[in-house]
């Protein structure tokens, strides 16, 4: 009997529909997390929660917890190309259903206003009952128009909580039922005061122009801030338009047949011709052509790729015709793992954001309650009905937090998006938080300031008889080895021998090499520890050694060179431009190391450190009162990108090294990383500047609007254009 492998914790994401403010957000998370098995994350600005399953949990859980909370959830569902049917569809629905609602308070609103200025100007334009034709043009607008708030107000209520929504309905109901009574009692305004006492003293006992225009305001604050949202996440939608539809394989007999690009199968070969997509990662059987990846890493120079090269999904071949063989296919893509990226820093939140949310989900009782402060002061000083009445409403109006919820989230809604066109990809928050204080930048050396694509300078031989067998049995070893110094020595040897003989006990010894047992005799390929061998002659400053030993005696001293990035020199000089302090760590030897550092121009170099040893400098730097930022590539940097401030990872880096940075740089240059820091810093700026306008105007404006200084209908105007003003700041990141 076949017993099936035990479910693991699975994250899903979900879309949310009927979130009206982070208070929603903030209620849905919260009861969410208290379900047992749940771990959830909501962010409003992408409306989407990303939710931890334990193995015993549905998904249908998720989708009744929130429908109970009277909002809904729908499980998210990734085509092979990465984008999402349900999100992109929800939001056109939303923006189109805000458009329709906007556009009938909009038309009903201005003659609503315009009357009363008709009535004053000519007095013998008045007729009876002229107020009963402003409710009935207001009817629409306070009934339909508003109905979205109405019902998110009632929902909110039905559950014992309170949101934006319910500040707003209750002013437009307020507002209404206490004109609707004027009307009927006949105590109304006279209209040749004119229209624009509405706007500059409305204390009158007819204010059905002010819930009609509280309804206009807000419905277009939320269209333009749904737009916005829209544009700031395409991001995700750029991305996923990269991929190919469809891809030629190439059939056993030679010829080819068209099929869907996500009918491709590792092992799968296809063909790009010029101008075509490169249908998913894989690497070059044949054929040559420089490729465009501009739209993955930003670069505008196309690479040139031959056979033995790797292409990525999404380029664009320009110049010649490829065979390519897949290596990896749907999710395994390196396209559809930028895509999580950019998701998981838009799902992210920052410190701040949480404590916003906080706020937020006990704003809106403080806000009734003061409110309601508002009306028994104005009444025990004597103020009028009017007087009581106004007050009390702009308060409610007025003070709605729906631009401190969307603060935060829209920033790095746009900042992802904003860098995945530039090829770096912020991982969460933290980057952001993080880049903030960095004041020193570490570079690991090779792979990361120089190409990686290190070449044997020299072979220097105990016996000049033995250079066949030594390169063969250095080569054997290496072969098994992904650095660069084991590539350089493979390919050193197979200039001189076909095969290499099987390895036994091979070993990778971290910072210093590779053993292995080949043809029963040890041998050992390191960097030298102490003085090399009296035969070995003095190598170039410049040049990295590695000592091969065969059963415990040096044989070779092979002398390799590398090649600086032509990008290091003028990345390291903006850098300290900027006022950061720049660091070569390398394992190499201090001359080499040296030599490169003068070349690149860093303000310290630190050589001759193993892969713990990168982590202690790190840690001493960091104790004396560093902020540290890492570069690096490699599996021997994984650590020390874990354990600084702040971790960049270049994107042709092992996977050891992508997952424990905090930001990936898929661009092979070095100009990438002032650019990412230049990005997060300019996006926690913008944060800030949000938060402390969105903070700011609630505090100035809950005091005057109790002072009776704002009337209702600009406060309505003043609450609406407090998010749009926030949203727009964000979508500057844009450029």
């Amino acid at each position: 009997m076949t017993v099936a492998a035990p479910r693991e914790d699975q994250a899903e994401d979900f879309l949310l529909t009927g979130m009206t403010c982070a208070a929603c957000a903030s209620r849905i998370e919260r009861r969410l997390n208290k379900v047992d098995g749940v771990i959830a994350q909501v962010n409003y600005a992408t409306e989407r929660a990303t939710v931890t399953l334990r193995p015993d949990v549905e998904r249908s859980t998720v989708v009744e917890v929130v429908a109970k909370l009277g909002y809904g959830a729908t499980p998210l569902s990734v085509r092979d190309d990465g984008s999402v049917p349900e999100a992109e569809a929800a939001r056109d629905d939303r923006v189109a259903d805000l458009w329709r609602r906007l556009v009938v308070a909009a038309v009903l609103f201005i003659p609503m206003v315009d009357l009363p200025l008709v009535l004053s100007v000519l007095p013998e334009a008045r007729f009876p009952g002229w107020a009963w034709v402003v409710a009935a043009l207001a009817a629409p607008v306070v009934v339909w128009s508003a109905w979205p708030l109405h019902r998110a107000a009632f929902i909110n209520a039905r559950h014992g909580a309170s949101s934006m929504d319910t500040l707003i309905s209750l002013g437009i109901i307020a507002a209404t039922v206490w004109s609707l009574g004027s009307i009927l009692t006949g105590h109304l305004p006279d209209p040749s005061a004119g229209a624009l006492s509405v706007f500059l003293d409305p204390v009158g006992p007819l204010y059905l122009e002010v819930a009609a225009a509280v309804t206009t305001f807000v419905l277009a604050g939320r269209y333009v801030e749904a737009r916005a949202k829209r544009s700031a996440g395409d991001a995700l939608a750029s991305l996923a338009a990269l991929a190919a539809r469809d891809v030629a394989v190439l059939l056993p007999d030679g010829t080819e047949a068209r099929i869907p690009a996500s009918a491709l199968a590792v092992g799968t070969r296809f063909v790009v011709r010029p101008g075509e997509k490169v249908a998913t990662d894989g690497t070059v059987e044949s054929g040559a052509s420089a490729v465009d990846r501009s739209m993955l890493t930003g670069e505008t120079v196309p690479v040139e790729v031959a056979a033995g090269d790797t292409v990525t999904g999404g380029t664009v071949a320009v110049s010649g015709r490829l065979v390519v063989t897949a290596t990896a296919v749907g999710g395994a893509t390196q396209l559809a793992g930028m895509i999580r990226l950019v998701e998981s820093a838009q799902a992210s939140k920052a410190s701040v954001q949480r404590l916003v949310d906080r706020i937020s989900s006990v704003f809106v009782p403080i806000v009734i309650a003061l409110s309601v402060l508002t009306a028994l002061g104005w009444w025990a000083v004597g103020g009028t009905a009017g007087d009581v009445f106004s007050a009390a409403l702009a308060v409610l109006v007025i003070a709605c937090p729906c631009a401190l919820g969307l603060a935060t989230p829209t920033a790095m809604l746009v900042a992802s998006g904003r860098g995945a066109r530039e090829g770096i990809f912020l991982k969460s928050h933290q980057a952001l938080e993080t880049s903030r204080v960095v004041d020193t930048v570490v570079f690991d050396k090779t792979g990361t300031v120089t190409t990686g694509a290190m070449s044997v300078r020299a072979v220097h031989l105990a016996s000049l008889d033995s250079r066949r067998r030594v390169l063969t049995l250095a080569g054997a070893v290496e072969d098994a080895s992904e650095h660069a110094v084991a590539r350089a020595i493979v390919a050193c040897a197979r200039a001189e021998a076909d095969e290499f003989p099987a390895v036994e006990g091979f070993g990778a010894l971290p910072g210093l090499g590779a053993r292995g047992v080949v043809d029963g005799v040890e041998v050992r390929l390191e960097k030298p520890l102490r003085d090399l061998p009296a035969w070995a002659p003095e190598p170039a400053a410049d040049s990295t050694l590695v000592v091969v030993s065969l059963d415990g005696d040096p044989a070779a001293v092979y002398e390799l060179a590398d090649e600086v990035k032509p990008s290091a020199a003028p990345a390291i000089a903006r850098l300290r431009a900027a006022g950061l302090r720049t660091v070569l760590l390398s394992g190499d030897r201090a001359e080499a190391a040296s030599a490169v550092g003068a070349a690149v121009g860093v303000d310290e170099v630190i050589a001759d450190v193993l892969p713990a040893g990168k982590v202690e400098a790190l840690e001493a730097l960091r104790s004396g009162g560093r902020r540290v930022a890492m570069v690096g590539d490699g599996i021997n940097d994984g650590p020390a990108l874990a354990a600084a401030d702040l971790g960049l990872a270049v994107g042709a880096g092992t996977d050891v090294a992508l997952d424990a940075a905090d930001v990936i740089l898929v661009r092979d240059d070095l100009n990438a990383v002032p650019d990412a820091l230049d990005l997060a810093k300019r996006t926690a700026t913008t944060i800030r500047r949000n938060l402390v306008w969105a903070f700011g105007y609630n505090v100035a404006a809950i005091p005057l609007a109790a002072l009776g200084l704002l009337s209702p209908l600009i406060a309505g105007l003043t609450m609406a254009l407090s998010s749009v003003l926030v949203v727009s700041s964000s979508v500057r990141l844009r450029n």
